[in-house]
Order: structure tokens, then sequence, then C-alpha cells
């Protein structure tokens, strides 16, 4: 199977310049935990739900103030449209991640592939390899004290 196949189409990225409250309304409005961040025609980055909570919020960051930029996880980890689904997973499980850009051959951003879509659509022979990297994080949080 294809990335093409699996992924979401149609994402679309924001600027580095907008603001952690402009971020968190475009997530809570499209429904998505990440965007891809953008400049000058080129990926430069992600910003997760994660990211504004723990580089954001936790760190005292004015959301009305403070710019994607600054809470952004730069560097990005991305795979061709024409991948192979499995590839694409290794990819993610190696980098930890949970969502990737996905590009058509020109280096245009066509969709994001997700752990949500693998779960979803990828062939049942991945299944186990998804699983893996759902529960790696929720061993994590199992292992965690809960705070009363």
């Amino acid at each position: 199977m294809l990335v093409r196949d699996a992924m979401t189409a149609h994402a679309e990225w924001i600027s580095p310049d907008i603001s952690l409250t402009e971020v968190a309304r475009k997530m809570r409005d499209a429904d998505i935990g990440c965007l891809p961040v953008g400049e000058n025609d080129r990926l430069i980055g992600m910003i997760t739900d994660r990211d504004l909570a723990c580089r954001g919020c936790a760190e005292g960051a004015d959301p009305n103030t403070t710019k994607a930029r600054k809470v952004m996880t730069e560097g990005i980890t991305w795979c061709f449209e024409d991948d192979d689904v499995r590839d694409a997973t290794r990819r993610m499980a190696e980098k930890q991640i949970h969502h990737v850009p996905v590009m058509n051959k020109e280096k245009r951003m066509t969709g994001i592939l997700s752990l949500s879509d693998l779960a979803l659509r990828a062939p049942t022979d991945l299944f186990a390899e998804v699983t893996r990297l759902v529960a790696r994080d929720a061993s994590r949080h199992a292992s965690a004290p809960l705070a009363h």
C-alpha cells in the first residue's frame, strides 16, 4: 500500500509567525493535533498539541504574543506519497513521532500521515507495529503516578 492511500489529504501549513492562540484555534476548529509550519515555500517544522502544552503553557508563554516558531519542533521528517506505507511507519517508529507530512515528487505537501490514518487504513499486517507505537506512549502514561 502506498502512503497516498492511507494519508489524510489536503493538509495545510501555518506561518511560524502566528500566535499560539491562533494555532490552538486552528487545531480545535479542524479537530487535529498537529500543524506543519512553513516559511518561504518550505516546511520548517511541526507544531503539535503537545508542543503547545509542554513548550508553551508549561513554560509560561503568553499564548497571545508567543509565536508558533518559539514552540514548534524544528526539522521535518517527511515521506513521499508514493512511498510504501511500511517504510513510512518504520520511519515514524524510529523518530518516535505520530505525524509526518507527505510530499509529492515536486516536494509539495499533499497530506499528512498519522498513526490514526495507519490504524484506520493500513494493511492488517502493520497492525502490530502501529499498536506497538501507540502502546509505547500508553506505557509511559501507565507508569506515571496519578495526581489527585
